[in-house]
């Protein structure tokens, strides 16, 4: 017990909690347009079904995670000459269920018009569909947490308890992400933009993930993302400013 309180276990945690949110940025994006598309009285509920079952989830492959690990390799499925362990193939699957899911929402956004609209008679979300889709991308996700977490820490209590602190970190700022992207379309085009490309990433990885690893694809939509994101900050600056000074021309103008 007293190896878990070693200034080494102390900040391999404090720096796996980051680690563990900065590699959960995407993860709350596509929750927080999830959820966004269930009624507002579903949203707390679904912030804790993800935020519970997420915990659950992560815990339970962090207990196998030597397990994993030696599956890494090991091909279980082989498509012309070419195979696949258990990570590439959950990879390939959440990168096209990504995929599918981002390209759908974004053809809704643009072909039914405003969310807000009286004459939008979109059917929302169903709360349990929304929790599997929920479920299913962030195992995805939580592979890469895990692998981090095995290479960050030794220790699997450290580990545990960075992940648990990661979660209820993104739980309880998920509901102003989600707020800020609802309120901003243009953000919310640009994160799906992305996520679309994240989706291409696991794809990439799951067919070849030493290349991947060679190649820093995530480095790249990572930087790109927060690149685009500042850009756009800036551009809500300035329309924020014009429109201050078209309402102050036409006060003047109408005095």
């Amino acid at each position: 017990m007293q190896q878990l309180f070693t200034s080494e276990s102390i900040i391999s945690f404090f720096v796996l909690v980051i680690l563990e949110i900065v590699l959960g940025i995407d993860n709350v994006i596509f929750v927080s347009i999830i959820i966004n598309r269930l009624p507002k009285l579903s949203h707390a509920k679904a912030r804790l079904a993800w935020m519970v079952t997420g915990i659950i989830m992560r815990v339970l492959l962090l207990m196998g995670l030597t397990w994993l690990l030696k599956q890494k390799g090991k091909p279980v499925l082989t498509v012309f000459d070419k195979g696949f362990d258990i990570a590439s193939l959950v990879m390939l699957a959440g990168g096209l269920f990504l995929i599918y899911k981002t390209v759908v929402e974004i053809h809704e956004k643009i072909e039914g018009g405003d969310e807000h609209d009286e004459n939008n008679n979109k059917k929302p979300l169903s709360f349990s569909n929304a929790v599997v889709q929920i479920m299913l991308i962030d195992m995805v996700f939580s592979f890469d947490s895990i692998i981090t977490a095995g290479g960050t820490a030794q220790h699997i209590e450290v580990m545990v308890a960075a992940v648990v602190v990661a979660m209820i970190a993104m739980f309880l700022f998920s509901p102003a992400i989600a707020g800020f992207i609802h309120k901003h379309p243009t953000i919310k085009m640009l994160a799906m933009s992305f996520l679309v490309m994240i989706g291409l990433t696991l794809l990439v990885e799951g067919w070849d993930h030493e290349t991947a690893e060679q190649m820093h694809l995530k480095n790249y939509v990572y930087f790109a993302m927060a690149f685009s994101f500042l850009v756009e900050l800036l551009n809500m600056k300035l329309r924020k400013k014009a429109a201050i000074r078209n309402e102050t021309t036409t006060h003047h103008t109408d005095t």
